[in-house]
């Protein structure tokens, strides 16, 4: 045996009791699924987006019931539909998908004075190129298929620095400015018209442990906010019984987690009052 067929054996070795699951069956394909998404949005916005190879509805549906066949063997529990059900069921979905996507798109271009045309939003603004890909992939991990709604939703987490999980449950006309560096965990809930500047943070807090101190998985993680509430740049909120109530204003810099009333006003600093002053009572954007 050469060093090289050593060096693989040992590797093979050190593998071997890691608990992966893939036991050398094909996995879904990074490359496929990104395709997928691509091909997906220029069906949803045609001119607006290239498809990467081909945006025949039929096609991206026998495709994407491919990449969820190769997934199925690393789920927990057996899915109510084949691939090819839960495929065609997806792009049956693609018509609502579309339709909160125009209001997110609304929102952008009402709530920026720099967006000077909605079709900036669409093309330009990687809040939106996010948030179309979780509103995607969403309706996937409501399918409870494995993989590849995750792989959808960090594709555009490579692209634009916005962490959205799949799961997460986001109301209409959501409102992504700057974008870079949101995180949206998995159980979060978002009404609707609410607003998140770059930074914000929607996560959990120290995980709860079982008795062999394994974190508890599939318990309620991340915070509910309301609807039209505001949240500025770099805040974080943490929790699953935090809530923001309705028609809040979160300030920048600002670390919750208990719940605030509806109509609340947070801010960071030492001098509430001088804050207020300084703020004002709209905290229109930035």
């Amino acid at each position: 045996m050469n060093h090289l067929d050593e060096i693989k054996k040992e590797l093979d070795r050190l593998g071997a009791d890691s608990g992966l699951r893939s036991s050398g069956e094909p996995i879904p394909s990074r490359l496929e699924v990104r395709a997928i998404v691509l091909d997906t949005l220029s069906v949803l916005f045609p001119n607006y987006f290239t498809a990467e190879k081909d945006a025949s509805l039929s096609l991206i549906e026998a495709r994407l019931a491919r990449q969820i066949a190769m997934a199925c063997h690393f789920s927990d529990t057996q899915s109510a539909c084949s691939p090819e059900e839960t495929a065609r069921l997806f792009i049956r979905c693609l018509p609502e998908v579309k339709r909160l996507l125009l209001t997110d798109m609304e929102a952008l271009y009402e709530g920026d004075p720099a967006a000077k045309l909605r079709d900036e939003v669409i093309i330009c603004y990687p809040g939106f190129f996010a948030t179309a890909v979780y509103r995607m992939a969403h309706v996937l991990y409501d399918m409870k298929v494995p993989l590849v709604p995750r792989m959808m939703t960090e594709f555009a987490h490579e692209k634009t620095g916005v962490d959205i999980h799949a799961g997460a449950k986001i109301g209409e006309y959501f409102f992504i400015d700057h974008a870079t560096g949101i995180v949206i965990g998995e159980t979060t809930e978002i009404g609707d018209h609410v607003k998140l500047y770059q930074g914000v943070t929607l996560g959990a807090k120290s995980f709860e442990l079982d008795a062999n101190g394994n974190p508890i998985k599939n318990i309620k993680r991340h915070p509910n906010i309301g609807s039209n509430v505001v949240i500025y740049a770099n805040a974080t909120i943490l929790g699953g019984n935090t809530y923001i109530g309705d028609n809040s204003i979160i300030g920048a810099s600002t670390w919750i987690i208990e719940s605030v009333p509806e109509g609340s006003r947070v801010f960071y600093s030492a001098d509430t009052a001088k804050a207020m002053e300084f703020w004002g009572d709209y905290g229109s954007g930035i």
